[in-house]
């Protein structure tokens, strides 16, 4: 297969992967650890309203959901790139750092948070899955 053909397909393959298990992670957060009583997370107005009743515990969850999902997308674009394994891999660390740039500002979250979530999530995991795949 043409070098970048096959390039494309990872880095496509990576997204899809890799947003697939944050939202599998996301959508089965609710049953590890239940939301605030009187939180509606059907819309991002009722989140963002119910947001000052969340603990420490109820971002963990999204954090996991952040972290392997770069962590995914990440492992499996570098596996599957013909080339260049670090830099695809870094790249879906980079595209998922801006959708989590996005979402601060969609969903604002307590500080602490958003500094753990944006400084540890998205290139740290992208740089693991990249040293990992490449072995």
């Amino acid at each position: 297969m043409n070098p970048i053909l096959k390039n494309i397909l990872a880095v496509v393959t990576g997204v899809f992967i890799g947003m697939a298990v944050n939202m599998g992670l996301i959508m089965i957060s609710g049953s590890i650890i239940p939301l605030p009583e009187g939180v509606d997370n059907t819309t991002s107005e009722g989140l963002k309203a119910g947001m000052h009743l969340f603990e420490v515990k109820h971002f963990i969850m999204p954090f996991l959901a952040h972290a392997l999902g770069t962590f995914s997308g990440a492992f499996v674009a570098a596996r599957l790139a013909a080339n260049h394994k670090m830099k695809f891999a870094i790249a879906i660390g980079v595209l998922f750092l801006l959708g989590g740039i996005y979402m601060v500002f969609m969903l604002p979250s307590p500080t602490w948070f958003t500094v753990l979530d944006l400084g540890l999530a998205y290139i740290p995991m992208g740089l693991l899955a990249g040293k990992l795949a490449s072995k």
